[in-house]
């Protein structure tokens, strides 16, 4: 089974194509997809949208698993990411994937074993969980692999290959 994993942004989203086999898990395609902050919001989430719909197209996954919002104070840049995370759902819909929302506790507990696990110690495990063969520069995109992690730990789901 292949997902699409999403770790869900306005100027950076972490996004992972994720296989699942009987015996493991496979990392496919991951990235850091960037908006520029001199284009408009309209453009930026279009720009998000196609980039979604590419990945869809090209991978074909059975489902998404996105993480959920979690602010504590600003709250304009929340509204941003709301409305990104709108379009991405939106693009979920329109391809008819089942969609897993997962909470940064849920993931954190998934990956780590410990809800209060720190950034350093999420991509750590992310690491030693699943193979990754090109360089990785954002957080967003070891957050993306976690929150596809997370869906196979929490669907048990296996295929034959």
């Amino acid at each position: 089974m292949k997902i699409l994993a999403i770790d869900p942004g306005y100027e950076r989203m972490g996004v992972a194509i994720l296989e699942k086999t009987t015996s493991k898990e496979i990392l496919l395609f991951s990235e850091c997809f960037k908006t520029l902050a001199t284009k408009s919001a309209e453009e930026r989430l279009r720009l998000i949208g196609a980039e979604i719909s590419t990945l869809i197209k090209k991978y074909k996954p059975e489902a998404m698993a996105i993480e959920t919002l979690f602010f504590k104070t600003n709250a304009k840049t929340a509204m941003k990411v709301s409305e990104a995370r709108g379009v991405m759902l939106y693009e979920a819909a329109k391809n008819s994937l089942k969609v897993a929302e997962f909470t940064p506790l849920q993931i954190k507990v998934a990956v780590t074993g410990y809800g209060k696990s720190d950034k350093n110690q999420v991509t750590m495990m992310v690491q030693k969980l699943i193979k990754i063969t090109t360089p990785i520069k954002y957080d967003d995109e070891y957050d993306a692999i976690a929150v596809g992690l997370t869906y196979f730990a929490c669907n048990k789901i296996y295929t034959t290959k």
